[in-house]
């Protein structure tokens, strides 16, 4: 039997028929869960390599989370922002979908700001979802160019979050 209260799932049941995702496929704590908006989806069979949608129906399982790397060569996915990144930046993307907080705690100060020197080991961010933070690293030398995302909002698997003008 799951571990996760029916609670957190009910949240991101809600969350997502909110959202303007189209399917959703999250696998957390023993559950794996799969929602659609699309009342002909099938529930995927290959393994989850972390792919984000919309609601409809869910379906639990057992299974594990997969790593996801939260730094990739800058690509033109979902957002403007990462869509005209010259050569010397990188994009950090979310790890997993879940709410994007910028400071570890309401009314402390962020983690970075637009100009600041970060290095590959700084902290930029936080991602929660059903109440397991995860933090984002920037990944590469440089310069925290652009914040893509406003604090508290939902952010999707591999969104693009920042972009870091790298120095080397």
């Amino acid at each position: 039997m799951s571990t996760v209260p029916p609670g957190d799932i009910e949240a991101l049941v809600t969350l997502f028929q909110e959202s303007g995702w189209r399917e959703m496929h999250l696998q957390a704590e023993g559950v794996e869960l799969f929602l659609s908006k699309d009342g002909t989806a099938q529930f995927p069979r290959a393994p989850l390599a972390a792919t984000v949608a919309a609601p409809s129906s869910a379906t639990a399982a057992p299974a594990a989370i997969p790593a996801a790397p939260a730094v990739a060569p800058a690509s033109p996915a979902l957002s403007a922002a990462a869509a005209s990144v010259p050569d010397n930046c990188v994009v950090v993307r979310a790890p997993s979908l879940g709410t994007f907080y910028r400071a570890p705690k309401p009314g402390a100060p962020a983690f970075c700001e637009v100009g600041q020197a970060v290095d590959a080991d700084s902290q930029l961010c936080l991602i929660e979802v059903m109440k397991l933070f995860t933090t984002v690293r920037a990944g590469a030398t440089g310069k925290v160019r652009e914040i893509c995302v406003n604090d508290g909002e939902m952010v999707e698997f591999d969104q693009p979050l920042f972009v870091i003008e790298s120095h080397g």
